[in-house]
């Protein structure tokens, strides 16, 4: 058991689950288009096997691009900021942004994971029970943060800050083993903002195993991002994000022992 965002309100309880160490990275996304549209999620795939409903909607079909090339096309989101390039080259260990909150459960379902939910996600971050500030914190209470434990404020070298282009994101782990979380997850904070399950409302009251499904116009967000400052990185921040609007956001799988 821990509490979501470091909260005593908000307690929950969560079965096994594992969560890719590392973001999405471009290279891995690549696999993903040179198959699509083969790679188009079935009804029901990427579904948490203990959350009924939570599994790829065959009324979501519309929210996916026709074919690779429109797919291509579209996660060419904004000059200056996508991280995605049509050719392989120097962007393949770079987190995978400019991805709607449907192409990301995509990718996870197709990947033979599924989008965490956001209590799971919380739990990697905060380090479970230590309940953590930064997913590096150590005494769990330490507010300490700088340019060697995260890609964040603009500063892609940590420095100092830069002008917030893409070219401030860095290659995926950049700032391990420092900024790690307790169970070796990288990037946790910072870098890029990750998808998640669940809707933006307000948190279940009891949470076993629990996500929020809710058909809302906006899905939750984690873990901040490059163009953020410390306070959006904290373990305990969640932020709203336009389902269909492609940015800074990005995302890591689950999966199910």
């Amino acid at each position: 058991m821990f509490n979501r965002d470091n909260d005593a309100r908000f307690p929950a309880t969560l079965s096994g689950f594992s969560l890719d160490r590392f973001e999405v990275t471009v290279g891995r996304f690549r696999r993903f288009v040179e198959a699509y549209p083969a790679s188009k999620p079935a009804p029901g795939a990427g579904r948490h096997p203990l959350i009924a409903g939570s599994g790829w909607s065959a009324d979501w079909a519309g929210h996916l691009p026709a074919d690779a090339a429109a797919l291509e096309t579209a996660v060419l989101c904004s000059a200056g900021y996508h991280t995605w390039t049509n050719e392989p080259g120097d962007h393949e260990q770079l987190p995978m942004n400019c991805l709607s909150w449907y192409e990301a459960f995509a990718f996870c379902a197709w990947d033979g994971g599924r989008l965490a939910t956001e209590a799971e996600w919380n739990y990697a971050a905060a380090g479970g029970d230590e309940q953590r500030a930064y997913p590096w914190s150590t005494p769990a209470s330490s507010t300490t943060i700088d340019g060697s434990y995260a890609v964040y404020g603009c500063a892609a070298d940590g420095s100092a800050p830069g002008d917030c282009a893409s070219s401030a994101i860095q290659v995926v782990g950049s700032r391990s083993p420092k900024g790690d979380g307790r169970w070796g997850h990288a990037d946790l904070a910072g870098n890029v903002w990750e998808w998640v399950l669940d809707s933006y409302t307000d948190y279940p009251s009891e949470c076993d195993d629990c996500a929020n499904l809710t058909i809302v116009s906006l899905r939750a967000i984690r873990g901040g991002g490059w163009f953020y400052d410390a306070s959006g990185l904290l373990s305990s921040r969640r932020y709203d994000g336009n389902p269909y609007v492609r940015s800074h956001v990005g995302v890591r799988c689950a999966r199910t022992p």
